[in-house]
């Protein structure tokens, strides 16, 4: 299951206060699933929040995540890699449903900086993330 974003008054995810957005989905989507408690750095949220905004700027609907943070565990029984920047908070994977839309993503991501792009054209998603331990200026896929 995926979490949306919409600009809503609330917080039910209890990563977002003051930003304006929250999501609309089970916190374990943005954190880890497995319920252990692990959350994104909030340094991972800001691009999480600008991207949905100019996602919902451009087609009108909620950006959809696929994931977010995840422990070691959880990361290991989903096939992540060892070092996978989604095991210290900083990674996302976001949706997106025609090419239109991952450019438009892609784009944005580009522009805000993000230098750790991955592209998923069979399970049509988009990992980004913001780890500095790992190689920049990557456009990977999977």
């Amino acid at each position: 299951m995926g979490a949306k974003m919409t600009k809503e008054k609330g917080n039910n995810t209890g990563l977002n206060e003051g930003i304006g957005y929250s999501f609309i989905a089970p916190k374990s989507v943005i954190a880890c699933a497995c319920g252990c408690g692990f959350e994104p750095q909030k340094s991972a949220l800001w691009f999480l929040y600008s991207l949905s905004r100019e996602y919902n700027k451009h087609f009108q609907k909620n950006l959809f995540v696929t994931s977010g943070a995840r422990c070691y565990e959880h990361n290991a029984a989903v096939g992540g890699k060892p070092n996978s920047a989604h095991t210290v908070g900083l990674a996302f994977d976001v949706a997106f449903a025609n090419s239109r839309e991952c450019f438009v993503l892609v784009r944005h991501l580009y522009n805000m900086g993000i230098r750790r792009l991955g592209i998923n054209f069979a399970k049509m998603f988009i990992h980004f993330d913001i780890d500095p331990t790992l190689p920049q200026d990557v456009l990977f896929k999977y």
